[in-house]
Order: C-alpha cells, then sequence, then structure tokens
C-alpha cells in the first residue's frame, strides 16, 4: 500500500452534492479513499458563456459550467510490474467519486501491467498545500455574460453592413475559463488557470457559392474586435470578385497565421522522441539518431513552448489523463518550462517522457502547453501581399490527416478564401485545392516569416493547445488537386 499523505480535512463533512465541494476538497476527498498503491486525482472545472449565430441572425446564446474528474490508479504488482486503472466522470457527488475511485482501483487490478513505471513526481521537501487561487473571475472585468450581452449589438451592425454588400454572415463567439487541480499521493497540490475565447466568423455571398473566413483567440468579447474582423472579412470578399479557375501545381504561396500555425501543429505532433528513437517518423535520423541538432531550414525561424507566456495561458505542470505514445500518466505535475523545439532552424528538442529521455539519451523535455511558431519579421499580412509579384494567399486549412507518418506528409484541403496576389494586390479569389506537403519538408521552403500573433487553429480543439503563428511566404507548396469544397 502507498504511504499515507498528510491531507487537509474535507470543509464539509455531511453527505453532500457536488455543489457542497470545492474543487481541492473534492480533490482531496478522492484522493482519501483511494487505496492502490499510488494515485493522481485531477479536477477540471470548465465555465463560459457563448454566442452563435447563421444567415446573418443570432440563432443561439447561452452559458455552460462543467466539471470533469479524473482517477488515475497505480498498483504494484507482487510478482512485479505495475498496471494503471483511469477513470473519469463528469457527477462529482460523494457517491459518485467513491464509484469512480473504486472503479480505478478495480481497472489498475485487472490491467495487464505497463512499461516503463517510474515514481509519481513530488514536491522537495514532502508534500505542500494547495496554492492560492488567481484573481477570481467575479469584478467587473470578468463579467461575460454582460460582455456577451453588449457583443450582440455589435454583432447586428456587422449584419447590416454584410446585407449593404449582399453578404451574410455565420459564426460563433465563446469566452471562459478552464481551472485544473491536481491532487497526488506524492504530495503535489497543484491549480492552473486558463482563460480562453474565440471568435470565428464568416461571410458568404447570397447565392451561397463563395466563402472567406477569419478567426481569432481572444480573451474577452469585445464589440471592436468583431467589427474590425467583420470589415476585413467584407473587404477581402470585395477585392475578389471576380473567380478564377486555376490548375492544381506547386505554387508560391502566402500561409495566414491559422494555416501557418496547422503546419506547425502537425509539425509538433510527429515531434515524439520516441518514435525517432524506434525508427519511425521524421525525425529519424540515420543509424538508429534523431535529428536533434539538424538544421531543418536556412530561414532562422523558432518553434517554442512557455507556459508563462502572457498571451497563450496554460498550467505550468503537465496533465495527463491517460497514457499514450509521447506522454505517461506517471508524469503527471512534472513542472512545464520554457523549451526551444526549434531554435534559428535547428531541431533543438523532441518531446520526451522521463522514460524516453533514458532511452534517447537526451533532456527531459514533456509535452508542452502552448506553441508559438516565430520567425525574425514584423510585417503583417497585408505587408507581405503587397510585395507579393504573384502567388496565392491562402486563408484556412481543413481536414489535415496524416498520409505518411515517416516523412510527416499530410493532405487536406483550402476552405472559405484562396486569392490570387499580383503586382502586390489581390486580383481574384480562385477555387479550393486538396495540397500534399510535409510541414518538415516546408520548412525548407519558407523564404519569409511575418509577425507573430495569437492564432486560431481551424482543425484541432483551440484550447487544448494555445497557438501563436505569423504568416509565412512558402515557395513551391505542393497543390495537389482541385477540390470542390467550399
Amino acid at each position: 500500500m502507498r504511504p499515507t499523505i498528510p491531507t487537509r480535512p474535507v470543509s464539509d463533512g455531511s453527505p453532500a452534492g457536488p455543489e457542497r465541494l470545492s474543487a481541492e476538497d473534492l480533490a482531496e476527498y478522492a484522493l482519501g479513499l483511494c487505496r492502490a498503491d499510488a494515485c493522481v486525482v485531477v479536477v477540471e472545472d470548465r465555465d463560459s458563456v457563448h454566442l452563435r449565430w447563421s444567415e446573418s441572425t443570432v440563432t443561439t446564446s447561452g452559458s455552460a459550467r462543467g466539471r470533469l474528474l479524473t482517477v488515475i490508479a497505480v498498483e504494484h504488482r507482487e510478482s512485479g510490474g505495475t498496471s494503471v486503472g483511469v477513470v473519469r466522470c463528469s457527477g462529482t457527488s460523494r457517491d459518485r467519486i467513491a464509484q469512480a475511485v473504486a472503479a480505478a482501483e478495480a481497472a489498475a487490478r485487472a490491467a495487464t501491467p505497463v512499461p516503463g513505471a517510474l515514481p509519481l513526481p513530488a514536491p522537495a521537501g514532502g508534500p505542500v498545500d494547495w496554492p492560492a487561487p488567481a484573481q477570481e473571475r467575479t469584478g467587473p472585468e470578468h463579467r461575460a455574460h454582460e460582455r456577451a450581452a453588449r457583443f450582440v449589438p455589435a454583432l447586428g451592425r456587422a449584419f447590416e453592413a454584410a446585407r449593404a454588400h449582399d453578404r451574410l454572415l455565420f459564426g460563433f463567439a465563446e469566452e471562459g475559463s478552464l481551472t485544473t487541480w491536481m491532487a497526488t499521493s506524492s504530495g503535489l497540490r497543484l491549480r492552473g488557470d486558463q482563460p480562453f475565447g474565440r471568435v470565428e466568423l464568416t461571410a458568404k455571398s447570397a447565392d451561397l457559392t463563395r466563402s472567406a473566413w477569419t478567426a481569432a483567440p481572444v480573451r474577452t468579447l469585445r464589440a471592436d474586435g468583431l467589427t474590425g474582423m467583420a470589415d476585413d472579412l467584407l473587404r477581402r470578399m470585395s477585392r475578389g470578385d471576380e473567380l478564377r479557375e486555376l490548375p492544381p501545381g506547386r505554387y508560391d504561396v502566402l500561409l495566414s497565421p491559422s494555416a501557418a500555425g496547422e503546419m506547425a501543429l502537425n509539425l509538433y505532433r510527429a515531434a515524439g522522441a520516441r518514435a525517432a528513437h524506434d525508427g519511425r517518423g521524421p525525425f529519424t535520423g540515420p543509424g538508429g539518431t534523431n535529428r536533434v541538432g539538424e538544421r531543418l531550414t536556412p530561414y532562422p525561424l523558432n518553434l517554442r513552448s512557455d507556459p508563462h507566456h502572457p498571451d497563450l495561458p496554460c498550467p505550468p505542470f503537465l496533465v495527463v489523463p491517460s497514457s499514450g505514445r509521447d506522454s505517461s500518466v506517471f508524469d503527471n505535475g512534472l513542472p512545464l518550462t520554457a523549451t526551444d523545439w526549434i531554435r534559428d532552424g535547428t531541431l533543438r528538442a523532441l518531446v520526451q517522457t522521463r522514460e524516453s529521455a533514458v532511452l534517447t539519451g537526451l533532456p527531459c523535455t514533456p509535452a508542452a502547453g502552448n506553441l508559438i511558431l516565430e520567425g525574425p519579421g514584423r510585417a503583417t499580412l497585408d505587408d507581405m501581399v503587397a510585395r507579393t509579384a504573384r502567388g496565392l494567399l491562402i486563408t484556412s486549412l481543413w481536414y489535415v490527416r496524416t498520409v505518411d507518418p515517416n516523412s510527416g506528409l499530410l493532405t487536406g484541403v483550402t476552405r472559405d478564401g484562396v486569392y490570387l496576389v499580383e503586382h502586390g494586390e489581390i486580383v481574384a479569389e480562385v477555387n479550393n485545392f486538396r495540397f500534399n506537403e510535409s510541414p518538415v519538408a516546408m520548412l525548407g521552403r519558407v523564404t519569409e516569416a511575418g509577425a507573430t500573433s495569437p492564432a486560431l487553429s481551424r482543425e484541432w480543439d483551440p484550447y487544448a493547445m494555445p497557438l501563436a503563428a505569423p504568416p509565412l511566404r512558402v515557395s513551391d507548396f505542393n497543390l495537389s488537386s482541385v477540390s470542390r469544397s467550399t
């Protein structure tokens, strides 16, 4: 059995529903019930408000609150080996908590032993108490419902402007917060606060044959931000009123921050140290080595993560609900620090668990909480358009999937706005394409990066990995076939 770690008493010992337990007390209660050799308890609270609109009419508004409990039980077998049981549930009454703990313990006893078991991270100097909470979302600056209400008149003004151009607006907006608490039998007590939000906006022609999309991550819903986004979409569609058909081929392209960030996210997801060590993936080197230390691009690009980045908040510790190829439940609670994955075009690190770090001989660089792609440039996308002799502007990518894991080759389609640029101006909208590109190989053909700013991935959960990226200029981008997606 695991050693007893002193825990603070639950504030209200009477039978009660979930409203009677704070997140800290819930975690302590679950941890106190667990009789496995080791245990991790994670509590996630999400609180948000949202708006949705279609055909220039608000269709949905509301709010959502949710709590998710994860219990990870670890059993050391007398015959050798360690097994793990994981249970996640949204019901957090005392009875439900007890059921979840018992189910995790039973799952651990029934599971096959797993390789790579390590002791849970522990605080230096022994168990610690919960950190002080961040500023609560109660002051005027945190009145999300009031901001959502003020957002609606701004939507109405945007709808009127769109109708004046014979356009329709579609979209979604939300603002909220995610707070994560972690308690472990090794004595960790951790809390991470992550505000989140986004505005996505699509403009369509009245006959629904043409469209343009833009999006931005936001901390708070602001009317002036929406107005600027709507004006940009309407201006973009008016500059591309002529629709031209272009053939597939290799083109010089400008990728918006969203599209550039999409490629960076897929590159990061392929950057597993264990896969490279096993001879799989685009970062495998010759003779069973990896490519850490190799220059991937002559252009001085950086790809990094930093849990303390002011615009990309995320918990400063590792949260792993279940083990995967590049993550381990045994690493729960590891501190996350600033990590350079690529520095000045050279690969500096791969995603590591503590176990894989031993195998590869590289430092332990665990999975990150955010991702930042940046270069030396400070130009806006409009600046880069203005100095383009001829090329295509790609605003968003969709349905991105891996074709060849060994090379990192991806396929996907462009969507909601591909534009022909000639002599520094957008002269026409063109058809959509399917692309086939490896983001690793693409790095070697980047010739310019603009200013980095927070960006929104259209393909992946925007809150799983807060993202910042610049617009990129890429030569010979492989648009392999015409796509009829709209």
